[in-house]
């Protein structure tokens, strides 16, 4: 990639040509609107009075007949001799793939070259890959125990679960649903649990935050989790029929009356031994931003693995303000939320192309598949009700200095127009932060996406540039140094390449139009770029899975080198990049494939020849009560040594990574 880093300011020049090259639909990419929107400060709240009476004031103006409303979610030393002996002995592993080198992320499944570690149907599992065997295992929850605070809330099994490992301590983040309507049934039970897994694994302290979990990322052995709570009130329940606006009456009632301990975001921590200790976030470690609506809460957590949890507990801080996407560097962690999805007063269904993909590659595709997690849910519709009118898409982002040990320091907010696709639609670089976003406000014919490049100390506007993909939306982002790639698609797939050496003056340099779409955007060496999406007929009807390799060593000429394309196919790598595998040493890659009627994992070559298939891997048929088979979907690849380490929900699978000949296979249930 340096080739293309080093001619991006030699084609300067071209680029300033090139900007005017015609997007899908025939324009020029223009500059978005001049709308002012500012940056926004944080203020922390002065006393406990002063965060009661602005949150009552702010959650009075924003409930709604309904509540709050809310969209439910289910939702990374100077060694001795015997410790390089013990580092040498390691065998070469791959990581879990991530945003930012540096920065990890929870996932399912984590390896440190010795020890494959695990989490299912809430146990954690240690695999020993020497031996290919479990060597241990540890039940993380009673399946049968009862909600320790009395609201009837249980744990089941299989609750999802991620992990993060620092030497010998892993955090797993157990996610128990989303936010509901206080009056339609329990909040999420999210659990944070430090296991030892030196010797035989064990728990050193669970912590129960309130609200549902967003994400975590983890630098050295610090780790940062992001929950998000709404007060805890009940409202009246109508009797009969009550009209709407007596509803509110009613709701806002309940919110005057409410306590300010309503609001403050509860942490429960049980330690070792059985003691449970209970706190509050202090009122004066709850901050606001200038506009907030009073009816959600974000709160940061930190806990060093190396140290466990200390009398500090988790250090959380809080701020009112609505999150659903986190991103993170070695300096900051971000925080943003796509207002449209997430302020209370729209209570509305998805629009079609937003609602998650089919899980099923049988599924008739629609005209544009849209790459959205499928772990978020549609919002669940009270009554019957006309839709409001929607609201400009704006997207606000909040910034915290992780750079300190303990709980991280607010640096700025701000805001910019339209709404983020997923974390990679952020990068920190240079003092800049550089946001994607597509503004879909008025219809999907009229949509277009922009890249605004903010300062990072004070996230205010240095630069934008807008127009990209008009009638369109982003489906994959990729910033790598000062160059930025973008894919917006409808019916054809424009990968734009873009200029982002001048931060106040960011350019189109290139753009490249070819059928279908890349939902993933992977970096592969110099001037080399992976794309991992959907092949799409001319009217943007999706075919299967495809895999692009594309040469952007020329900013102003992108081309694809290669496509290998599986028929009527799906892939989990479309929309989770943790799923995606790729090894650089020897270009072997690994995606999940599902088809009609087989299910596994594809293993690619990909390197300046082009993308080879070199096989499928497939884990053993299971048989359930009546007879009925299956083929479990796998999920993670992973390289250790010579082999290729397989995982699905059902056990894992070690092959050969030059042959594909199976060595082993290791049940999970």
């Amino acid at each position: 990639m340096n080739t293309l880093i080093r001619r991006i300011v030699a084609a300067a020049t071209l680029a300033a040509a090139t900007t005017a090259c015609t997007s899908s639909t025939g324009g020029a990419p223009t500059e978005p609107s001049k709308t002012s929107l500012g940056a926004i400060r944080l203020v922390a709240y002065s006393s406990c009075d002063d965060l009661l009476a602005g949150l009552r004031a702010k959650a009075a103006e924003n409930v709604t007949a309904y509540g709050f409303g809310g969209y439910m979610t289910f939702a990374r030393m100077d060694a001795d001799s015997s410790a390089e002996k013990a580092v040498a002995a390691t065998p070469e592993h791959s990581t879990t793939n991530v945003h930012e080198a540096g920065v990890d992320e929870p996932d399912l499944v984590k390896t440190d070259g010795n020890r494959v570690i695990t989490v299912a149907d809430n146990t954690l599992r240690i695999i020993d890959t020497a031996t290919k065997k479990v060597t241990s295992s540890l039940k993380l929850t009673d399946d049968s125990e009862g909600d320790s605070d009395g609201d009837g809330d249980r744990v089941g099994p299989g609750l999802p679960a991620d992990l993060l490992v620092s030497g010998d301590r892993a955090l797993v983040l157990m996610r128990g649903g989303g936010i509901m309507y206080k009056s339609a049934g329990p909040p999420a039970d999210t659990r944070y649990v430090l296991v030892d897994l030196a010797g035989e694994p064990k728990v050193l302290s669970t912590i129960r935050p309130q609200g549902s979990y967003v994400d975590a990322r983890m630098v050295g052995s610090t780790v940062r989790l992001v929950t998000r709570s709404q007060p805890d009130i009940t409202f009246p329940q109508p009797q009969g029929e009550v009209p709407e606006a007596e509803r509110i009456k009613q709701n806002q009632a309940a919110i005057r009356q409410a306590p300010a301990d309503a609001w403050l975001p509860k942490i429960e921590i049980t330690d070792a031994s059985g003691t449970v200790t209970k706190k509050s976030v202090a009122c004066e470690r709850v901050s606001h931003p200038a506009d907030y609506t009073g009816t959600s809460m974000l709160t940061v957590h930190t806990i060093d693995l190396a140290q466990g949890v200390t009398a500090a507990g988790t250090d959380p801080i809080s701020l009112a303000a609505d999150g659903d996407i986190v991103y993170g560097t070695g300096q900051s962690l971000y925080v943003a939320s796509n207002a449209r999805w997430w302020s209370p007063p729209v209570i509305r269904p998805l629009p079609v192309e937003e609602t998650p993909p089919a899980t099923s590659p049988a599924a008739a595709p629609a005209e544009e598949p849209t790459p959205t997690d499928p772990t978020v849910s549609a919002p669940q519709e009270p009554s019957p009700r006309p839709t409001p009118t929607v609201p400009p898409e704006e997207t606000e982002i909040h910034r915290f200095d992780i750079t300190s040990p303990g709980a991280p320091s607010y640096v700025a907010s701000g805001k910019v127009s339209g709404r983020l696709l997923n974390q990679y639609s952020l990068s920190e670089h240079d003092g800049h932060l550089r946001v994607a976003t597509t503004d879909n406000s008025t219809d999907d014919k009229t949509s277009s996406s922009s890249i605004h490049v903010l300062k990072s100390d004070t996230l205010a506007t240095t630069g934008q540039v807008g127009g990209l993909g008009k009638g369109e939306r982003i489906y994959s982002v990729r910033f790598i140094g000062p160059v930025g790639y973008c894919v917006t698609f409808r019916q054809v797939d424009p990968l734009y390449t873009l200029d982002l050496a001048d931060p106040a003056a960011p350019k189109v340099t290139g753009e490249l139009k070819i059928t279908g779409y890349s939902a993933y955007l992977h970096p592969a060496g110099d001037g080399r770029l992976i794309g991992i999406g959907q092949e799409a007929s001319e009217k943007g009807r999706t075919l299967g899975t495809q895999v692009s390799l594309f040469d952007v060593s020329d900013p102003a000429a992108p081309r694809r080198l290669s496509q290998l394309f599986q028929k009527e196919s799906g892939s989990g790598a479309e929309w989770d990049p943790h799923a995606f595998l790729y090894w650089q040493k020897t270009g072997l890659s690994v995606i999940p494939l599902t088809k009609q009627d087989e299910s596994g994992a594809l293993v690619l070559k990909i390197d300046d020849a082009g993308v080879k298939k070199l096989g499928m891997i497939k884990h053993p048929s299971q048989r359930q009560e009546g007879g009925y088979t299956y083929e479990p979907g796998i999920q993670r690849s992973m390289v250790i040594g010579d082999s290729l380490w397989t995982l699905s929900y059902e056990g894992v699978q070690v092959n050969d990574a030059t042959t594909l000949a199976s060595q082993s296979w290791i049940p999970l249930r």
